[in-house]
């Protein structure tokens, strides 16, 4: 198994302070991984990781489809990969609609059908084996809808990537999403992800994308790459308070009481009467009483916190899991050097 460190929505942080970073290298660490939202955007950070580091994989966690034409995000992607040598690995979503619709003033199409295509579109564009023309329901190539010139023509990619095969990521939790990522992509960036309930929730999606993947060996070379908060300390009830705060923004916030995908997923793992009690406290405005209200178990199935020895014990879940990265959200150098310990 190896390690990533996730630095979040605010890369721009490192501009000030590029210690995390460089901790993460030192110690072994496979990649970082950076985010955004509606802030920071996740590829400037990662340009300047690439200029200040050697061996470190840089990573989006991930880049929002909503917000860029698969062109523009074949030109930032190549890009990155020729600068940093080879070593970028690029994550995708759709985001949520409040998102999407809210501030990329997009309409949130169905994330399946253009999940699809905008993978697709992406891999041809990478092979540059021909210009790229596309006749898809979301996506065409060269535009020939309402407005349209009819100067458009089929272009390929002027520079060559230093990986045609850039390893292409999806962040997805639903259970459609997750068997089309076990079938189109390279990776899968769960969030919130239980290693004991894996099976049981994902299990049958992630078994069918790969056999439709018609690969062979799409078990073998598809990284499990779940993002999971941790902290090593001593106090096991300070730790588990420090996790909650993310976990009900997530469950409680981050979307509508009606769209909330991460709500959804809490309610799969059993949890729906604390899932249902964190979103109506977070929805009118009691954001402590909906952190209070998250569960001690699903902290401990979520994230790694607790002394050295608690969390040895509980890394060989995630490793039974079949989890081959995981992408830590810490800001503690502790926790990164004893993870690297214990891990690498």
């Amino acid at each position: 198994m190896k390690l990533g460190l996730n630095i979040g929505y605010f890369g721009t942080a490192i501009a000030d302070d590029f210690t995390l970073i460089s901790t993460a290298e030192d110690l072994g660490f496979d990649s970082v991984w950076t985010a955004e939202a509606y802030g920071a955007d996740a590829v400037t950070p990662l340009a300047w990781v690439a200029a200040r580091t050697d061996r470190i994989r840089i990573g989006s966690a991930v880049l929002q489809m909503p917000a860029r034409t698969p062109g523009m995000t074949a030109m930032t992607a190549s890009t990155l990969d020729i600068m940093s040598n080879g070593r970028f690995l690029l994550g995708l979503g759709v985001s949520g609609p409040q998102v999407v619709e809210g501030w990329h003033g997009q309409p949130y199409r169905k994330p399946l059908g253009m999940t699809r295509e905008y993978v697709a579109i992406l891999r041809k564009m990478f092979a540059r084996d021909e210009p790229v023309a596309v006749e898809g329901v979301h996506y065409q190539l060269p535009y020939m809808g309402d407005g349209a010139s009819g100067l458009g023509k089929p272009l390929k990619l002027m520079h060559k990537p230093k990986n045609p095969d850039l390893p292409i990521y999806i962040a997805a939790i639903g259970p459609r999403n997750v068997q089309l990522t076990a079938e189109i992509a390279d990776g899968w960036l769960p969030v919130f992800l239980s290693p004991q309930r894996i099976s049981e929730v994902y299990g049958p999606n992630l078994t069918a994308g790969f056999e439709l993947s018609g690969e062979d060996n799409k078990v073998e070379r598809f990284d499990i790459a779940p993002t999971l908060g941790a902290l090593v300390t001593d106090d096991l009830d300070a730790g588990r308070l420090s996790m909650k705060p993310f976990i009900a923004l997530y469950i409680g916030g981050m979307g509508a009481r009606n769209k909330n995908f991460y709500n959804d997923l809490a309610c799969r793992y059993g949890y729906t009467q604390a899932a249902e009690q964190i979103q109506d406290l977070y929805l009118s405005g009691k954001k402590m009483e909906a952190t209070m209200a998250v569960p001690d178990e699903l902290v401990d199935e979520l994230t790694l916190v607790g002394s050295r020895g608690r969390i040895a014990d509980r890394l060989d879940a995630w490793r039974d899991a079949g989890v081959t990265t995981m992408i830590v959200n810490t800001t503690d150098a502790s926790t990164m050097r004893t993870l690297a310990e214990l891990v690498l």
